[in-house]
């Protein structure tokens, strides 16, 4: 059972040395919008999101309401219940209730891929094992990040801040340069972002991600409906 453990750790290990260098972009941008080290780092140990911590301190540095928050968030982060609905079906007799409510803290797009690749059964101290190395790398960063963003130039903070944007260009990237699909959704979205930022200044910016994430969606659903053959 120790080995699992150890185990999950090796596998987890790569990922926490991306999610190091990730939140280190993170933390700049969070304490240049007024949030301290401590709460930065709160931040990215109770949430282990990107996208939702990135939209959640936009939220945050123009006072947005809470239900902007929450919708924002189930908006972005609303495909990790799907990732653990999958991974439901590779789970050992050994999960409890407990340990699924546990091991569903640390769901990462990166930990399901690596979990998913797994040809025997996922054990909870396997899971345990890769969730703890990922959030630690993914905390570490966060922490590193904003004591820079406090310390660094406000030049070189700028410069680093990139860093989390060069990782969303690197997912949506690759996809889009195989499936025309995927490319016009991205654009669709971009697009409809660029409007809310420079002509319906009207509505807040969670609101926006909301409603561009959402249209981009319903397009792409309608215009390259997926078969049952190719799900």
């Amino acid at each position: 059972m120790k080995s699992d453990f150890l185990r999950g750790i090796s596998h987890g290990i790569p990922i926490a040395l991306g999610y190091l260098s990730v939140s280190f972009g993170f933390g700049i941008k969070a304490v240049s919008v007024g949030i301290s080290i401590l709460w930065a780092s709160l931040i990215s140990a109770t949430n282990l999101t990107s996208a939702g911590q990135t939209a959640g301190i936009d939220i945050i540095a123009v006072g947005g309401t809470l239900i902007e928050m929450i919708l924002v968030q189930l908006t972005i982060n609303i495909r990790y219940s799907l990732m653990a609905i999958s991974l439901s079906q590779k789970l050992d007799k050994n999960f409890t209730l407990l340990h699924r409510l546990v091991a569903s803290y640390g769901i990462t797009d990166e930990i399901f891929g690596v979990c998913s690749a797994q040809k025997e059964k996922l054990t909870p101290l396997y899971m345990y094992g890769i969730i703890l190395i990922s959030a630690i790398g993914w905390v570490s960063g966060t922490a590193l990040g904003a004591t820079a963003g406090q310390l660094l130039p406000e030049s070189v903070s700028n410069a680093l801040g990139i860093v989390l944007y060069g990782m969303f260009m690197a997912i949506i990237i690759p996809p889009a340069r195989r499936q025309k699909s995927v490319l016009i959704v991205v654009i669709l979205s971009a697009l409809t972002s660029i409007l809310f930022k420079y002509l319906f200044t009207a509505v807040s910016s969670g609101f926006a991600v909301i409603i561009s994430a959402v249209i981009a969606s319903v397009v792409g659903a309608i215009v390259f409906p997926v078969g049952e053959e190719n799900e």
